[in-house]
């Protein structure tokens, strides 16, 4: 016998040893207003057919949580792909990106046509098929060498490539009523577990929707994004120009010694639209409505510093003069910021910011006044004044940074017609494989870990412990006016993930197993197994990486 405690009860019960979690979930009585999808086993993620064979802490999953939730969309994920192979034998099926609360995926017949709504339909109808059947996920663990064989024999090149360059020795796949694939994370037991979903045709392809993270009952809302799906086509473009379009394509890459090449490409693609942004504001400058300011935003951990600095280069090249503000410098004092339900402060919240104060000085810098700009203490908490001046002159153009500056209530009397608005995000177009994307919060999470640690800011798990906070309030705060900007901007590059791994993996394993936080560092120390590291001496000192990982000539 083995004991299992239950962190959802706080109870603990002796088992027999080999018990299934799944056999488990009855034994302990706890709310459960949703269907339980997998669990942490010792704050490792693990799915409802894990066996128990020693005594062990058990967390149960459902929906609302982060890893409930992507076992959920895995899972469905394997649910589209098998469908469309059953229903358009010889098709091709890549998932893409998330977008619009759902998952882009591109369909390619065998005949190369377009996919028809009736192809949806059918896809739709087979999917629905396999859930009232209940048809298991069953989990296979193989040599590498087996497994690779049998999806070359199957034309699955892209996770061939993966697999090989992965440096592993035994892994595991899936199969769903027979036909195999491969996720890098657990999935449900059954496809009865997934009763809810909607395709629709979707910019060429099909948007697979799924529940709301809120309220599992019901699809998340879906929010057209064309801006965000434009950037994301033309990091699609960038990756086509250097022939790669998956991580297996870019481990082979580096493993024959091209990562310099790879770099010095993805550099020159991010510096020539940061010059096509600042010429842009330059024309629009000498426009008969002439802008005056521009607005930067982003997530966190998307590289705004950077991008403002490089920006600022770019608008002296064009003749501008920038002077740049961040809105932190106008938080209110610490003990008036807003606090969250635990008690602590809420450095996300828009009342962070006195936004009142900060309208006012922008009025009169438009005025042409001279502007006595403060300058936030973040070690006492409270706003100085050191000197730092500002006024609009001949070529002054004002740039504003910050997590707000999108928010139209933060200079809500500013004429709109002399802004202009930049969103930078961190979309990772890139894909383990074609049936495996990554999240793009997994990046920003993973520069911010290395960054916080490198400063000595924070530590892994503290890092980690406020990431929830931090993406609710982007969600709440920062997302909402992502479509309202001039131009987006990705910052994402294309192998900073292998660079990363060389920080990141001690970061990570320096994380004790018997803390939470020790679920989310092994889930990323697990997919950054998957990337052959390349050296941070091959990355330039000016590059937007540099942010994180330190070195940076740009910040000083």
């Amino acid at each position: 016998m083995v004991t299992v405690y239950c962190k959802n009860t706080g109870t603990s019960l002796s088992v027999q040893e080999g018990t299934m979690l799944l056999e488990l979930i009855d034994k302990f009585d706890f709310d459960r207003p949703y269907p339980i999808l997998s669990a942490k086993v010792n704050n490792v993620s693990e799915g409802l057919k894990f066996r128990v064979y020693n005594s062990r802490d058990v967390e149960f999953l459902d929906y609302r949580s982060y890893a409930g939730r992507n076992t959920y969309c895995r899972s469905l994920s394997f649910l589209l792909c098998k469908s469309a192979m059953d229903v358009l034998p010889g098709c091709s099926v890549r998932l893409r990106r998330p977008v619009s609360k759902g998952y882009f995926c591109d369909i390619v017949k065998p005949d190369g046509s377009s996919l028809s709504d009736e192809d949806v339909t059918r896809i739709n109808g087979r999917m629905h098929e396999i859930v009232d059947q209940d048809m298991e996920f069953h989990r296979h663990d193989v040599h590498l060498e087996d497994a690779v064989e049998m999806f070359r024999q199957m034309g699955y090149e892209d996770k061939v490539k993966i697999l090989e360059t992965s440096g592993k020795v035994f892994i595991n796949y899936y199969t769903l009523g027979g036909t195999p694939d491969y996720f890098y994370d657990c999935l449900v037991p059954s496809a009865g577990y997934l009763p809810l979903w909607e395709l629709k045709k979707y910019f060429g392809g099909m948007l697979l929707r799924v529940p709301d993270r809120h309220e599992p009952e019901k699809l998340a809302p879906f929010f057209e994004q064309p801006k965000t799906f434009e950037v994301f086509q033309e990091t699609e473009r960038w990756n086509k120009i250097m022939g790669l379009s998956n991580v297996g394509d870019v481990n082979m890459a580096c493993q024959k010694g091209h990562a310099q090449e790879l770099i010095q490409v993805s550099e020159a693609l991010q510096d020539k639209k940061i010059v096509k942004i600042a010429e842009e504001i330059y024309e629009r400058y000498n426009s008969s409505v002439p802008v005056r300011i521009v607005l930067i935003t982003g997530p966190s951990s998307s590289g705004k510093t950077t991008f403002c600095k490089k920006l600022s280069v770019q608008l002296k090249a064009c003749g501008l003069r920038p002077l740049f503000f961040s809105t932190d410098d106008y938080f209110v004092n610490r003990v008036d910021t807003p606090k969250l339900p635990d008690g602590s402060y809420d450095f996300d919240a828009f009342d962070t910011v006195d936004h009142a104060y900060l309208e006012r000085d922008v009025m009169k810098y438009m005025a042409g006044e001279e502007v006595n700009m403060p300058e936030y203490n973040f070690v006492t908490g409270l706003r100085e004044y050191n000197g730092k001046k500002i006024r609009k002159e001949d070529g002054a153009i004002l740039l504003i940074e910050g997590i707000h500056a999108l928010n139209p209530q933060l200079i809500p009397h500013v004429d709109p017609s002399v802004q202009y608005k930049v969103f930078i995000n961190t979309i990772t177009s890139i894909s383990l494989d074609d049936h495996n994307c990554i999240p793009t919060s997994d990046n920003r999470l993973l520069r911010r870990i290395v960054r916080d640690a490198n400063k000595g800011a924070f530590t892994p798990v503290e890092t980690i412990r406020q990431w929830p906070n931090v993406r609710r309030s982007e969600v709440k705060w920062i997302y909402p006016f992502q479509e309202t900007a001039d131009v987006l901007f990705n910052s994402a590059y294309l192998v900073e993930f292998a660079v990363l791994r060389n920080h990141a993996e001690q970061i990570l394993g320096s994380v004790p197993k018997n803390c939470p936080e020790y679920s989310d560092a092994n889930k990323l120390l697990k997919f950054l197994s998957f990337f052959s590291p390349v050296p941070l001496s091959e990355i330039p000192s000016t590059s937007l990486l540099r942010e994180f990982v330190g070195g940076s000539s740009l910040l000083f």
